[in-house]
């Protein structure tokens, strides 16, 4: 069975949802209409003894998978990580170290250097970055369970910016691939995975939809076909026609 495995853990499901944009018919949308499996949480927006705590809108079922948000470097990613262990999260984390204030884009170094201390300390960590192949491949040596490169700025609803770089770590890296952040239209995401990605993340594009759930499902169509036909392989590619019935055996 085709199934997407993270650091040893199996999903079904290869969509994956950002909560930046919290709201409840958010997370509803995406957990019924696109079967998502997978929700990730910024764990700074954890408060277990709050009433308002966004994993009070989650299902226990569904895998929460912490974030570094808000961290500028790897110490802070680390201490991030480790209050979020105090609060229940569990190992398995995303890294996202970003200095920039204005695009936003993951400092790579500062991330790598996040990784180490993670998996030294007994994480599971999935590495959020910019798409760069020899620096994915220290990610990859350093721990990593998966490289996260980004689509395009996140928020921007782009698309695929970053699509040839994304495509050597694909080729290059032996780690699951998951787009994060930029992904705007479901054509997009089936791309992606047209591509060889193995799963898309998509927050943003869903929030700012007119009917969320309508484009929450047609994300989860997407996200399935261009996986079906990745599987598939697809079919040649020739410079001139080639008919696709003899020329042979025309009525006279």
């Amino acid at each position: 069975m085709d199934r997407l495995n993270l650091g040893g853990r199996l999903f079904d499901s290869r969509f994956i949802m950002g909560s930046g944009k919290f709201d409840p018919e958010l997370i509803t949308a995406c957990i019924e209409e696109a079967d998502a499996q997978i929700i990730t949480l910024a764990i700074r927006r954890v408060n277990k003894d709050s009433d308002i705590s966004i994993t009070k809108f989650i299902p226990k079922n569904i895998t929460l998978l912490p974030n570094t948000s808000g961290a500028r470097d790897a110490s802070e990613a680390l201490r991030i990580a480790r209050l979020g262990r105090e609060l229940g999260c569990e190992d398995m984390i995303k890294i996202e170290v970003i200095k920039d204030s204005k695009f936003l884009l993951p400092d790579n170094y500062q991330t790598l250097k996040a990784i180490e201390l993670l998996a030294s300390d007994g994480f599971i960590p999935l590495a959020y970055m910019m798409p760069d192949l020899v620096v994915a491949r220290d990610m990859a040596n350093a721990g990593a369970a998966a490289i996260m490169p980004l689509a395009a700025p996140i928020g921007s609803n782009k698309g695929l910016s970053n699509k040839d770089m994304i495509q050597i770590l694909i080729d290059e890296i032996d780690l699951p691939i998951i787009v994060d952040a930029g992904i705007g239209r479901p054509s997009q995401a089936c791309e992606a995975m047209e591509m060889g990605c193995a799963a898309v993340m998509v927050n943003t594009a869903i929030a700012t939809a007119t009917d969320i759930r309508s484009m929450a499902r047609a994300f989860k169509n997407a996200v399935k076909a261009g996986r079906d036909a990745y599987l598939a392989g697809f079919g040649r590619v020739l410079n001139t026609a080639q008919a696709s019935s003899p020329l042979t055996g025309f009525l006279g």
